[in-house]
């Protein structure tokens, strides 16, 4: 979005109306470079619905931690929805996005333990289809509860995610308010270093 544009807002009707909606992945087309890393959000809220563009809440530190991190190399503004040129140097980097629980909601907690769990096994069919080099999950609750592993700690996994390295990080949402774009870049950093993003 340029920098003069205004940035599209919506009201909470509007809002209402994606509810349930489902956002398509950030995935390479056929002309773009291989995965290195895929982001996985826990599910879209309703801004990301609306927008159909992945982490599109105006609070949402994703796209600035990327840019900190240097896992992109110019700003993107995703609030009112993402333009082609952002998807595009998204995939020229070999950066996807998708999520665990694929409908949108107001809160993540209105998400259910089914839903996690069936969307944690169909989190492996995308990434045994997709072959990312890295993995990596937003969100330690979400992870748990999508992998039944209630221990589990953020960082590097022991275990891979059908054949591709897994790192848990951060949660970019605004309501994760101990988290800093800084704090989320180093963490996003490592996880892109791995994949060799970065």
């Amino acid at each position: 979005m340029p920098a003069d544009a205004p940035r599209r807002t919506f009201t909470r009707a509007e809002l209402e109306s994606f509810r349930d909606a489902e956002v398509p992945d950030l995935l390479p087309d056929a002309d773009a470079p291989p995965l290195r890393l895929l982001f996985v959000g826990i599910n879209p809220g309703l801004w990301t619905a609306a927008t159909r563009t992945h982490f599109a809440h105006p609070g949402n530190r994703f796209y600035p931690a990327l840019l900190r991190a240097g896992i992109v190399t110019r700003p993107i503004d995703p609030a009112a929805g993402m333009t082609d040129e952002d998807r595009d140097h998204l995939r020229s980097r070999g950066i996807g996005i998708t999520n665990v629980v694929r409908r949108a909601t107001a809160k993540a907690s209105e998400l259910t333990a089914e839903e996690y769990r069936a969307g944690g096994a169909a989190l492996v069919e995308t990434v045994r289809r997709v072959r990312p080099a890295v993995v990596a999950i937003a969100g330690i609750t979400a992870y748990r509860a999508a992998f039944g592993l209630p221990r589990a700690v953020p960082g590097r996994q022991p275990e891979p995610l059908a054949d591709a390295e897994l790192w848990v990080v951060p949660n970019p949402s605004g309501l994760n308010a101990h988290e800093t774009v800084a704090s989320l870049a180093d963490a996003y950093a490592a996880a892109a270093r791995a994949a060799g993003v970065i």
